[in-house]
């Protein structure tokens, strides 16, 4: 199957064989549903599919059969198996997502109307029923419309909102279908446990930049997946997440709040501001230890090196000279000083009270389970993790990770290379178990 453009961090794999019903209306948005049944069943759920009439009049459910809709409905009276097609969706499947949904179908399911096969399956349905509107403004700010949304709302379904932009007939306004990883991303959270509703999560994640002068710095290559994947589990497990990251560029549901740094200075002290409210600490970001002294304002010019600023490297110019210059020194050395950073894994173990909890990462290159152990005592952590950089596909910038994980009572596990998604979903497994 081909890929799509799933955000790595989504790709969990505990709802796999996990069947849903995806319903189409007629929205010129209906196209993106191929795009989104393709993103399911790269989650390797299973999809049926049930389009209006209006639906194929945008696509065809021969396009849907094709990429690997279990079945797919477009009447009521759909072939000789679809007898009981109205009710099939409730027996079967665990959730029902109508992506996109017209204000039409809004209206009849917010009155119980059932009329098409769709509108029957909605009102038979009695699972997480999730509804991803598209339509032109002026319908999304209809007060029926309004008004219909509130009926849905207090019922339980949950409305995946549109966006803002421009429209197929040319108009701006609100009323763009959701992201596709929003709707994939709320569906997977219906189908998750929410063993952490009310609990509120700190993630840290991804690198930090040091700058010597505006032009440098000193940083790692961190790209924050593993803080990312940490942040969506919790999050599809119901908690409050709030993210501190360096510069990375990871989507994440607009419902996470997200504090922005640069430097190790500036994520200690968003981290140590937020902790004080937080019930779990995941700190997977990571903090440069040391901090280049900075150059100053200016961008560092090696033209004007004087003798007792710095070096600069000799080589032979075509001309066979030298680039060497009066006061330069030749060795080719270039010295650096460096200020040590604040730790703030320690500073959160120091000040952690008797109902937080605190899981900190470590990257090792040798000896993980040693350093796990000797981390986990010096920082007062409640779970250490640390991830090999020095093995094929774990560590920095890569969606598998390999692991070994300690805790405060004794317990070590050394684990497989992974994906970053069951690494987290594992963390977050062990994590639920310590809460009070």
């Amino acid at each position: 199957m081909i890929k799509t453009m799933l955000p790595p961090h989504l790709s969990f794999s505990n709802h796999h064989g996990t069947r849903i019903q995806l319903g189409v209306t007629g929205s010129i948005a209906a196209f993106k549903a191929l795009e989104l049944l393709r993103m399911f069943l790269e989650l390797d759920l299973i999809v049926g599919v049930t389009l209006t009439q209006a639906a194929t009049r945008f696509v065809t459910p021969l396009s849907f059969e094709a990429l690997g809709a279990v079945h797919v409905y477009a009447a009521m009276w759909d072939g000789e198996d679809s007898a009981f097609g109205h009710l099939e969706p409730a027996q079967e499947s665990r959730c029902l997502v109508v992506a996109p949904a017209t204000a039409n179908m809004m209206a009849k399911v917010a009155h119980g109307l059932a009329d098409d096969l769709l509108s029957t399956q909605a009102l038979a349905f009695s699972g997480p029923l999730l509804m991803a509107p598209a339509m032109n403004p002026r319908l999304w700010d209809a007060k029926a419309t309004r008004a219909n949304l509130a009926v849905l709302r207090e019922r339980g379904v949950l409305v995946v909102e549109p966006e803002s932009g421009s429209m197929a007939c040319g108009e701006e306004g609100r009323g763009r279908l959701a992201g596709l990883q929003d709707v994939v991303a709320q569906v997977l959270k219906s189908l998750s446990p929410q063993d952490l509703s009310g609990v509120r999560v700190l993630v840290s994640l991804g690198p930090t930049r040091e700058y010597f002068d505006p032009a440098r710095y000193w940083s790692n290559p961190s790209t924050g997946l593993m803080g990312a994947s940490l942040a969506m589990a919790a999050w599809l497990r119901g908690a409050e997440v709030t993210v501190v990251h360096g510069p990375v560029d990871l989507w994440l549901p607009a419902s996470v709040q997200r504090v922005s740094i640069q430097t190790a200075r500036e994520m200690f002290d968003a981290c140590t501001s937020i902790w004080p409210s937080q019930h779990l600490g995941l700190m997977t970001a990571a903090v440069s230890d040391f901090s280049p002294v900075p150059h100053g304002p200016e961008k560092f010019k090696k033209r004007n090196l004087i003798s007792g600023d710095a070096a600069f490297v000799a080589r032979p110019t075509p001309e066979g000279t030298s680039n060497i210059h009066a006061g330069i020194d030749p060795a080719g050395t270039f010295p650096l000083q460096f200020t040590s950073n604040p730790d703030i894994l320690r500073a959160l173990g120091a000040t952690k009270h008797g109902n937080q909890k605190l899981l900190g990462f470590c990257a090792e290159t040798s000896d993980l389970q040693g350093f796990a152990t000797r981390k986990l005592k010096e920082k007062n952590c409640d779970i250490m993790v640390a991830n090999s950089i020095s093995s094929p596909g774990s560590g920095f910038a890569s969606i598998t990770n390999q692991v070994s994980v300690v805790d405060a009572v004794g317990r070590v596990e050394h684990w497989p290379l992974l994906p970053k998604t069951e690494v987290a979903w594992r963390l977050l497994e062990w994590m639920t178990h310590l809460l009070p």
